[in-house]
């Protein structure tokens, strides 16, 4: 049976770990079911280190909690980085040493960018990459996850799909889930699944013409984690950060609650295999904190 949860925002507890008692306190009141914590959020890995000492403090906040558990690694966390591939290597062990101390069987990765949101500044009116440098970078990620998903073959290492940029996509495969499919089936590893972000898939599929539904029906096999999320599906340039300008117009990556903007949430539930017996994580930004309650009143309601 599935689980209905909610993220730990890294903006909220700004590595504070009162903050994340206090809001895992709130789940639990209003009977959430599982919790993804952001590895990041918490200050648990330092320099490509894990932080055993803050770990053991989590834990001792964990215990009192009886959530199913998923991490989500650093935003940043980019395989295919060329410029300090060890030490995007070491954040990637550090963030699956952390689930294994945690409990979690699902590690969330942001695929990888072959121009990385950091960098887009110094990439604007440059050509993109030629498919030969893009391959390369697709084996260099292949290759590193194969070897962490033996490692750790306990976690499952979920591999979610992008939103666009304008002016800047394809800045990563991910935004297609053709595209994904054929990274997963390349590695081809069962512990190397999906997160369907239906988000960033709705974003997407607007910004590239595809149907919505038929590409979840397409990819439904890889999906082991999804996370929800509400938009309006315009996408954004890189430098347009502040939700609040943008949701007006129904643009931008808005995180808002289930049930706020416009993606046919339960038909896009529908296209998941019958059985699906993973995690609805609800991804809501910190501002919308107030209505996770109200957000999981809303999936419940598309789910049953």
């Amino acid at each position: 049976m599935y689980k209905i949860g909610c993220k730990i925002d890294e903006v909220r507890t700004d590595g504070s770990l009162n903050a994340l008692k206090r809001d895992l306190e709130y789940f639990k009141k209003i009977d959430m079911e599982a919790v993804e914590i952001p590895v990041h959020g918490l200050d648990a890995i330092k320099n490509g280190v894990l932080d055993k000492n803050r770990v053991k403090k989590i834990k001792e906040i964990l215990k009192d909690f009886d959530f199913e558990y998923s991490v989500h690694s650093p935003n940043p966390l980019n395989l295919m980085d060329v410029q300090n591939p060890d030490m995007h290597f070491s954040v990637f062990r550090a963030s699956l040493e952390f689930a294994v101390h945690v409990g979690a069987k699902i590690l969330v990765y942001h695929c990888g960018r072959f121009i990385t949101e950091e960098t887009f500044h110094v990439h604007t009116g440059k050509k993109a990459l030629f498919g030969a440098d893009k391959k390369k970078l697709l084996e260099k990620e292949g290759r590193s996850l194969g070897f962490l998903s033996k490692e750790f073959p306990d976690v499952t290492i979920c591999l979610e799909n992008a939103r666009p940029y304008l002016h800047h996509s394809p800045y990563c495969y991910a935004e297609r889930p053709e595209e994904l499919k054929g990274q997963l089936e390349r590695i081809n590893r069962e512990n190397v699944r999906m997160t369907l972000d239906v988000g960033h898939l709705n974003m997407a599929s607007i910004f590239y013409g595809f149907d919505l539904l038929e590409a979840v029906q397409s990819i439904r096999s890889w999906v082991a984690h999804v996370h929800m999320h509400d938009n309006f599906g315009g996408a954004v340039y890189h430098y347009e950060k502040q939700q609040t300008h943008q949701i007006p117009f129904g643009r931008g990556d808005s995180h808002m609650p289930v049930g706020w903007g416009a993606i046919p949430m339960r038909a896009v539930c529908s296209m998941l295999p019958p059985d699906y017996s993973g995690m609805f994580i609800m991804e809501l930004r910190s501002r919308y904190f107030e209505h996770t309650g109200e957000s999981r009143d809303n999936l419940l309601s598309v789910l049953t």
